[in-house]
């Protein structure tokens, strides 16, 4: 899909209700039911088919309606839960150079398991491959620019579910594919991919399963461990 032909001008971010229901999404409303039923707020036969809906369930707003008439639903949704990620990255908070390049010519090459994203990832596949694994990344800064280069070729990006992805690019007799994803998490790093499909395949999508912690968590971890260096010295 060609993101540039199909975005409208104006500002493309989604409305919390329509945005595409995670697996944490239906544990979260799960919950929800699972008390309801304790307190007596739900009958056995409400609470089963209410859970049978939810595992079903598309979209944020559907599971909504099932915990709607519910108190609980309300005390936890208080607080915003989602904040729009913006299309393009903050002006000055990406350099222009690349951290790091991943080039495959009549070859594969690929960037998975534990390693440091860093804050941009240049990938060129001509009649190669490349793939970009992002879900067992270490993310060191909120914001990620994947530049994704294809000329008879195939880059494929995986990034963990409860990240925000967004992409800009498009296709000359290829595909230029990036599906959308917003996390609940206003703090939560933002994968941008852009670039051009020539006759070649683009796509980036989350790996289902795989999640990354909270970025805040990881910068305290790290002020943590200096600390009780610095005290055990």
């Amino acid at each position: 899909m060609d993101l540039q032909k199909h975005a409208p001008a104006q500002d493309t971010a989604p409305r919390l209700a329509e945005l595409r229901a995670s697996d944490a999404d239906r544990d979260r409303v799960a919950d929800i039911l699972r008390e309801a039923l304790a307190e007596g707020r739900l009958t056995a036969d409400e609470h089963a088919e209410r859970v049978e809906a939810v595992l079903h369930a598309k979209t944020v707003g559907e599971l909504d309606v099932f915990i709607r008439d519910l108190p609980a639903a309300h005390q936890r949704s208080a607080a915003p839960a989602y904040t729009p990620v913006p299309s393009r990255p903050t002006p000055g908070a990406v350099p222009a150079e690349a951290d790091a390049n991943v080039v495959a010519v009549l070859s594969a090459a690929s960037r998975r398991g534990r390693w440091r994203a860093g804050r941009r990832l240049h990938a060129y596949a001509v009649f190669g491959s490349v793939e970009i694994d992002l879900s067992e990344a270490i993310f060191e800064y909120q914001q990620v620019v994947i530049k994704a280069v294809s000329v008879f070729g195939d880059v494929q990006i995986r990034v963990p579910e409860n990240v925000s992805l967004r992409g800009t690019g498009g296709g000359v007799l290829g595909n230029f594919e990036v599906d959308t994803l917003d996390s609940v998490e206003s703090d939560a790093p933002v994968v941008y991919v852009d670039g051009w499909a020539v006759l070649g395949n683009v796509e980036a999508r989350p790996r289902r399963g795989k999640r990354v912690a909270d970025i805040l968590d990881r910068v305290q971890d790290k002020v943590d461990r200096k600390l009780r260096k610095h005290l055990g010295r």
